[in-house]
């Protein structure tokens, strides 16, 4: 049991710093200003469940999914970080709000709502929270300590769900915290932190592409 403990210890010191769930409660604040608190619930859910999904398939099917489509790490940085600045650019620029009809109107944030709980999955889950990083980490460790002595075979089996479910809560948490947030900080508030977000996101967009470049250099070396 000490060693599930630890293993468990362990893999939430490794994993937290890479996913950091307050900078996707952050990204979530900024894209979440227009919504109401059923649908950010119904997001929070939806993205700790996508959490645990990911980790899980990173971990047990990672390499096996990247081998079979012949994705190397590398892309995965670059399309993660092109998904992230594309994102960033509409948070930055979001288009002007144009004078609608109150019919029209309603019809548009009725579509506007439905489509808004896509977010879940991408950005929030993917590659917000498990991102390329995460996944890399993952896929290399799998491989490493299924190879390892340093735990029990059935503290290896056990340990790696409870970590990507404790993960996941964490993630829920954070992200059922916003309605107090965006309480305290107001519609303005939330409209420069979607704005300050879109620049970050750009920057980490780009970052994320110039480290896949330079590992594909590196690799050509």
């Amino acid at each position: 049991m000490l060693d599930l403990i630890k293993a468990i210890g362990l893999g939430l010191i490794v994993i937290l710093p890479l996913a950091n769930p307050l900078t996707t409660v952050v990204l979530f604040l900024g894209l979440s200003g227009q919504m109401n608190s059923a649908t950010r619930n119904q997001i929070a859910n939806k993205t700790s469940l996508y959490v645990f999904i990911i980790l899980m398939v990173a971990w047990y099917a990672g390499q096996l999914v990247m081998d079979t489509f012949g994705i190397s790490i590398p892309g995965l940085r670059i399309a993660g970080g092109l998904i992230v600045a594309f994102i960033g650019f509409r948070m930055l620029f979001p288009q002007p709000e144009e004078d609608q009809s109150r019919e029209v109107l309603i019809k548009a944030v009725k579509e506007t709502e439905a489509s808004k709980t896509s977010i879940a999955f991408v950005p929030l889950a993917m590659p917000s929270t498990a991102g390329p990083g995460t996944i890399a980490m993952l896929i290399s460790s799998a491989s490493t300590l299924r190879h390892a002595n340093e735990f029990p075979a059935w503290v290896i089996l056990v340990a790696p769900p409870l970590i990507f479910l404790l993960v996941a809560i964490i993630a829920w948490i954070c992200l059922r915290s916003t309605d107090k947030i965006m309480r305290l900080i107001g519609k303005s508030g939330i409209d420069a932190i979607s704005r300050l977000m879109g620049f970050l996101l750009v920057c980490m967009g780009v970052q994320f592409i110039i480290n896949g470049v330079l590992e594909i250099v590196a690799s050509i070396r």
